[in-house]
């Protein structure tokens, strides 16, 4: 199984599909700011505009999804993260923000961990195609 950067629990995928059904296309953007600026947020497909600036972390296949969801960060942030893998949860409790999500009575947030010397090694390799 191919090293990544970003997973997803199965509750999150869960309501990764149930937006995707209600809005359509879907993707994130993981920022550096503070307090719920530091959240994931999830956006319709291109409603956040991504730039030079921005990396693109992952291309999230969910089952039940039929097109990838983009997860893309900061390129500030990135560098400051880069070592590190993220998960993506979901929990109940409404954030600031605009994500689509916010609605529902839930929000996203980033579980994070230490990638291994093993993965850094096998990521490396692809981090040169990640910025746009």
């Amino acid at each position: 199984m191919p090293t990544t950067r970003v997973d997803v629990t199965p509750a999150a995928a869960d309501l990764m599909r149930q937006l995707r059904e209600t809005h359509g296309p879907l993707m994130f953007h993981q920022s550096g700011g503070c307090c719920d600026g530091s959240s994931p947020m999830c956006y319709l497909e291109g409603e956040f505009r991504t730039g030079k600036s921005d990396v693109l972390l992952e291309s999230l296949k969910i089952d039940g999804v039929p097109e990838p969801i983009t997860f893309w960060m900061s390129g500030s942030q990135f560098e400051l993260w880069k070592h590190t893998h993220l998960t993506v949860d979901v929990v109940r409790g409404r954030g600031a923000g605009f994500s689509l999500e916010a609605p529902e009575g839930m929000r996203f947030l980033i579980r994070s961990r230490l990638l291994t010397e093993q993965e850094i090694d096998e990521l490396s390799e692809t981090d040169a195609d990640r910025v746009v």
